[in-house]
């Protein structure tokens, strides 16, 4: 079973929390409320999420605050924030909401269509991250346990090299899907950013098992995954 995405949801308002969940629920990901940035900074101490929905105007720690501690934060730096508001202030509001982070900036009232559109953008690439790290779990397996002798009851070195890099293999397939999709969606720079980056890792990853193939004449170290 596929894990689900989770995507928290910050606002101070009830009834704007309730038209976020109406407007994701199609996504069919894990949707997490916080009332305020106190109550989203806590729910981030202990869940990994896959994009972050957060109101600007909110009493006491506004949104802009919110945001510097996420991106203080080693854990939760990388989490792509889209900031949301009801007024324009105009190019120095929007430049300072980037300057704190977000990687967009929607203004009230949005279109729902862009707004579950460019959410489902960052859960795919929440996705691919995922799965690149279980590629890389099991990689280190190979490499660190056992000195790359198989174990009682497991697969021989040769096999789960076999088994990774099919894995690996759909993994790439559909990362240079979704990177073709964003090139004629022209989406927006962020994600595609995003997207590149995530192809590098992947490219990192798949010459690390190539030179573990048999033949290649030593072994590789696994790409760091930051």
């Amino acid at each position: 079973m596929v894990q689900k995405a989770k995507i928290l949801l910050v606002d101070d308002r009830p009834e704007n929390l309730l038209a976020l969940e109406a407007i994701l629920s199609a996504l069919d990901q894990t949707l997490v409320r916080a009332s305020s940035g106190e109550e989203a900074l806590k729910a981030l101490l202990t869940d990994d999420f896959a994009v972050i929905l957060l109101d600007v105007q909110m009493p006491g720690m506004d949104g802009f605050e919110t945001a510097a501690h996420i991106k203080r934060r080693e854990r939760t730096r990388d989490i792509p924030i889209i900031f949301l508001t009801a007024i324009n202030h105009g190019p120095h509001h929007t430049f300072r909401g980037y300057a704190a982070g977000a990687v967009d900036y929607i203004s009230k009232p949005f279109d729902p269509w862009v707004l579950r559109a460019k959410v489902s953008v960052f859960v795919e690439l929440y996705m691919k991250n995922c799965q690149l790290r279980e590629q890389a779990a099991l990689l280190r397996l190979q490499l660190e346990g056992n000195g790359g002798k198989a174990a009682d009851g497991a697969k021989e070195p040769a096999g789960l090299l076999a088994e990774l890099s099919a894995r690996l293999a759909a993994v790439e397939e559909q990362a240079e899907a979704l990177s073709k999709q964003l090139d004629d969606e022209s989406a927006d720079a962020a994600a595609v950013a995003t997207a590149a980056h995530l192809e590098r890792k992947l490219t990192g990853l798949r010459r690390a098992l190539d030179a573990l193939e048999p033949g290649t004449g030593g072994s590789a170290s696994v790409p760091s995954q930051n």
